[in-house]
């Protein structure tokens, strides 16, 4: 029997819990303001099966253990009471009782706001009372989130895009954020931002990456309320919202999910499933129904409750096999003596179905670095159902050939062809993230070989590049304008690089690729389909120059695209073309305003009549050294 305690806890949420299939059970686990007989107060309720006996500990009650008991709900392992007098704000965690002694004060799995670090405990927040205006927004996210529209991503955290030097260097407030970031998002025409995890951590340097309040926003940067501004406001300027997810793994720290009641709840007890000793974490067993309710059920609190727009799944590939960062003998093998974990892999699937069944206009992006099969294809198909994925391979081929001198490139030519053999096997992301500008892996600009001005150009020739092949775009903050240093956390980026003409010039660069890249169908309407696509000429490595088109629905869409990977000018260079006529130059990235030479086409090209590269004309061009060149039909 459910007891009047527990009233916010039915039956029927057991049963949905005990199985697996509580997809809300967010709005019944938790610290929820409630009203019992005439009286308001606050409803508690926590999942611990092996605990011998829990109470509420708070600041409305001295943190005395014996306090506040609470009730078993029989054979649920769920434990409830209600405390009249407790109004959000109050601060608390729950008092565990274990077999053998063990004592432990635990934050709320699911609390839904947290303390700022270092202290620990949960808040009391009562939920959807924030008033959103973002209806125009979600009410056509659905086209601004689709595979065949142009998806440009800002990647950020919070804590470092920009500081407050004159305020002991501190951080900008959700609010404050809010604000700058969207107006800066919209001159430099993004369509989305994605932020770094934003759920609650305790370790700074951990990027949010350890995370231990799954449903609270950190309370370093503000409350619950001004999270939802922040992402209110972001919609208001019609930029799409993702946030880093991570369900592959969580901290040890004492208040957290590790060993909850005494026994390793969340985690599998063998510690050849349940840690991931590298990163000196817990791994979720994701075959016991509770826990992969508890991650499905969070994955759609951040949808719902925040209008989240899209969740990037981190580190996917520690989820799928068992010998993840493991040696012979620190992992066990499936029932069937293999290396996939088939729990996760389950999980992943009932995860991706479940949100896009009630969700179908957001996004859920894995970045799965091996070569796993289907990993954006639909699970009815044998795929694990994820919308996008990032294209590692990319990633890794494209800036080690951009490292070598261009005298070597010839020599690396295939480094960027390679990726003609699989560019249609998922739906991909490119993405230049913050893992490529830490650990000694220096900025991407200063990756990029030659002295100062062949640096800068480089880094065009790669954007360039980059915005005109297919696949989305995701790019870490700074990179838009040629941060020098590495990314550090605890800094702001070097804005006043932006007062130095090749820094401001990379910087517009970004704005109009941005740009042309929303504005023209063949640079996004067909990226996932083979016809999107098509090489004019990919076997020019002694020169190092790519040529190739990208092509909309509308033929009249196509572009022509050519990209010289040496600093080496080329005159009366021939290139192919299906058209005569006018061909307008519309991108190219040496221009004065860029911080480039100059050299280019006078804007554009009439073509003449001469069969080359298979076509019937040909345009005569000036390539500009280290540059990319995009040309459109005019006609």
């Amino acid at each position: 029997m459910i007891d009047t305690d527990t009233a916010l806890i039915t039956e029927y949420d057991v049963h949905l819990y005990g199985e697996g299939t509580h997809y809300r059970i967010f709005e019944k686990l938790g610290a929820h303001p409630f009203e019992r007989n005439g009286k308001k107060g606050t409803h508690f309720a926590v999942w611990a099966p092996s605990a011998e006996g829990i109470s509420v500990i708070g600041d409305f009650n001295n943190w005395k253990a014996d306090a506040n008991e609470m009730r078993p709900i029989d054979g649920s392992g769920i434990w409830a009471t209600f405390i009249p007098g407790v109004h959000e704000g109050a601060t608390y965690k729950y008092f565990v009782k274990g077999a053998h002694g063990y004592r432990a004060e635990k934050s709320d799995p699911f609390g839904f706001a947290s303390e700022v670090r270092p202290k620990t405990a949960s808040v009391v927040w009562q939920m959807d009372k924030y008033k959103w205006k973002d209806k125009k927004w979600m009410d056509t996210r659905a086209g601004n989130n689709s595979l065949d529209s142009p998806i440009s991503i800002y990647e950020m955290h919070p804590g470092s895009w920009m500081r407050v030097p004159e305020e002991n260097n501190r951080w900008l407030t959700y609010r404050e954020l809010a604000d700058q970031l969207s107006k800066y998002l919209v001159e430099m025409n993004f369509t989305h931002v994605e932020l770094m995890p934003i759920s609650e951590h305790p370790l700074d340097l951990s990027w949010g990456y350890q995370t231990v309040g799954y449903f609270a926003p950190t309370s370093r940067f503000g409350t619950p309320d001004d999270f939802a501004y922040f992402v209110d406001t972001l919609h208001q300027n019609g930029i799409g919202v993702i946030i880093d997810w991570v369900p592959s793994h969580y901290p040890r720290d004492g208040h957290g999910l590790g060993m909850f009641d005494g026994t390793h709840l969340y985690e599998h007890a063998d510690e050849r499933q349940g840690e991931h000793k590298e990163w000196g974490t817990y791994v979720f067993n994701y075959g016991r129904y509770e826990v992969s309710n508890f991650l499905i059920s969070n994955a759609l609190f951040w949808l719902e409750k925040y209008h989240i727009d899209g969740l990037r799944v981190d580190a996917v590939a520690s989820m799928l096999y068992l010998d993840y960062g493991r040696k012979d003998g620190e992992w066990l093998p499936n029932q069937y003596g293999g290396r996939e974990n088939i729990e996760a892999v389950q999980f992943v699937k009932r995860l991706n179905e479940r949100v896009y069944l009630e969700h179908p206009d957001v996004l859920v992006v894995a970045e799965e670095s091996t070569a796993w099969p289907q990993v954006s294809r639909p699970t009815y198909l044998g795929g694990l159902g994820f919308g996008l994925k990032w294209d590692m391979g990319w990633m890794h081929d494209t800036l080690e050939y951009m490292q070598n001198e261009p005298i070597h490139r010839k020599y690396h030519h295939n480094k960027l062809t390679f990726r003609g053999l699989y560019a249609y096997s998922e739906n991909f992301v490119l993405a230049l993230s913050h893992d490529e500008v830490v650990y000694g892996k220096r900025s991407l600009l200063r990756k990029m070989p030659g002295d100062e001005w062949q640096q800068f150009a480089n880094l065009r020739l790669l954007y360039g590049y980059m915005y005109t092949i297919q696949g989305k775009k995701l790019i870490f903050m700074g990179g838009e304008f040629g941060q020098t240093n590495e990314w550090y956390h605890e800094a702001s980026l070097d804005w006043h690089l932006l007062a130095y003409p090749l820094h401001h010039g990379l910087q517009q660069w970004m704005k109009d690729l941005n740009r042309v890249y929303k504005e023209e169908p063949a640079l996004y309407e067909l990226d996932k389909e083979g016809n999107g696509f098509e090489w004019i000429d990919c076997t020019d490595y002694e020169q190092s120059i790519f040529t190739y088109m990208r092509n909309g629905r509308n033929p009249k869409d196509s572009l022509v695209v050519v990209c010289n990977f040496t600093p080496v000018p080329r005159d009366n260079y021939m290139v192919g073309v299906p058209h005569g006529g006018y061909w307008k130059e519309i991108l190219n990235s040496d221009a004065t305003i860029y911080g480039g030479s100059g050299k280019g086409n006078f804007g554009g090209v009439e073509a003449s009549p001469v069969s080359f590269h298979g076509r019937r004309n040909a345009l005569v061009l000036t390539l500009p050294p280290l540059s990319t060149v995009v040309f459109k039909h005019q006609g």
